[in-house]
């Protein structure tokens, strides 16, 4: 027996965590235990807050780096502290700038092999500016071929957000796919709203919870024996070829005390143009406090109340980022 992972991919902002949160509510429907990975380039836990409504589903994160490369170290202790859980499907939610094949490669490993399989890699793209990315990221050869490969060697493609684009540009956008991959369908979405039973079907809950935990019991003895860690090695692992070079990630401190706007802090993103890629975080605004999420892509900012009670933040993603003209310029917003 072995558990399903369906790992979703896709570009900064392209709608993974929207379709992981439609994924979630169908897999409990179905009476499915799911599991979560989630994998973050910042330091600071966004989306991984979006999902706590789903208080009994696991959940695991890496933050401050890309599971296929900086923290490729850490997937398989994360993983296996999922099986410990007993779920009966596992959800990857990769950053926007992972390779999907390097976490297929990794769940070949003799270790995790035994314990989980992978079902399937569903890419979303984000139809308003996808065609974009070949000239936006021209100088960036590693990034140009993540994007490639997301579509490459995905089972399913969602083209999202095809509320933004005129009929001809899906025309357009469903050749380029094609290019890279002639054999995956193609849905069309909007906000991620897709048909789940391509994704789902297939997944039943576990038949013996009691005779599968024996099994997990296994790995976890067999994790913690000598030469077999990878992750908890005394050695530094040998560093990681980046599936980009020139994205970076920022953590901006919110002034609280400022009375700063929502237009402000999106006339501020805006300035930045081509090089800022992706904005997220929880603000608060007025004088009742009430805090809300900021999900900023494509030079679009959306807002929606949340149930925050922490520091406000925001996380800035982005092309040669000057991090310290970046501060000086939000700090001067205060």
């Amino acid at each position: 027996m072995r558990i399903p992972v369906i790992v979703l991919s896709g570009f900064l902002g392209s709608g993974k965590t929207t379709l992981l949160l439609r994924l979630l509510n169908e897999a409990v429907q179905r009476g499915l235990k799911p599991g979560v990975l989630m994998n973050e380039l910042g330091r600071q836990d966004v989306d991984g807050l979006v999902i706590r409504g789903f208080q009994d589903t696991p959940v695991e994160k890496l933050l401050d780096g890309c599971v296929c490369c900086s923290k490729k170290s850490e997937l398989g202790g994360s993983l296996r502290q999922l099986l410990q859980r007993q779920p009966d499907v596992i959800f990857i939610e990769l950053t926007g700038v992972a390779n999907p094949e390097e976490i297929a490669d990794a769940l070949t490993e003799p270790e995790l092999l035994r314990f989980m399989a992978l079902k399937q890699v569903v890419t979303l793209l984000d139809a308003e500016h996808v065609l974009d990315y070949n000239s936006l990221f021209a100088s960036d050869r590693q990034l140009v071929r993540t994007v490639r490969r997301q579509m490459e060697v995905a089972d399913l493609i969602i083209v999202n957000k095809t509320d933004l684009v005129p009929a001809a540009q899906l025309a357009k956008i469903e050749k380029a796919v094609r290019k890279q991959n002639e054999r995956a369908p193609i849905a069309y979405a909007v906000q991620s709203e897709v048909d789940l039973a391509p994704i789902m079907e297939q997944l039943k809950p576990i038949a013996s919870k009691a005779a599968a935990f024996q099994s997990f019991k296994v790995l976890r003895t067999v994790a913690a024996a000598p030469g077999h860690s990878h992750a908890h090695d005394d050695a530094a692992p040998a560093a990681e070829p980046l599936s980009y070079s020139r994205v970076q990630s920022v953590t901006l401190p919110w002034p609280e005390a400022s009375g700063l706007t929502q237009e402000q802090v999106e006339r501020f993103l805006r300035r930045w143009k081509d090089r800022l890629l992706r904005a997220k975080g929880y603000l608060r605004f007025g004088p009742s406090a009430s805090a809300f999420l900021l999900q900023f892509a494509g030079k679009r900012a959306y807002w929606e109340p949340a149930a925050f009670d922490g520091t406000p933040y925001v996380v800035v993603i982005g092309l040669d980022l000057d991090e310290r003209l970046l501060r000086d310029e939000w700090e001067q917003l205060g």
